[in-house]
């Protein structure tokens, strides 16, 4: 095995796992608020959902990015769902 082969299998393995890494990072989510039953949202356009990958059907804490509707300006939210998970196990 040539050391470009190995460089880049090297790289294809790291990547993911430092991905994996950040989307558990719960720091990520504590400065941000957080969703209760009966909040108002004035949300105008999505811009992203993000969400832990986990191979276990459970409720996890998501994102919202998304566009305020009355100011136009950029807003987070962080709310609790069942992970994408749930939809394929019975």
């Amino acid at each position: 095995m040539n050391s470009r082969a190995l460089l880049v299998s090297i790289a294809l393995v790291c990547v993911p796992s430092a991905g994996f890494a950040q989307a558990h990072d719960p720091a990520s989510t504590q400065n941000l608020p957080s969703y209760h039953y009966g909040m108002p949202l004035h949300v105008g356009k999505v811009i992203a959902l993000t969400e832990p990958s986990t191979l276990d059907c459970e409720v996890i804490t998501a994102t919202m990015k998304y566009i305020d509707s009355q100011s136009g300006q950029p807003a987070e939210i962080a709310y609790r769902k069942l992970s994408d998970a749930c939809s394929y196990q019975n």
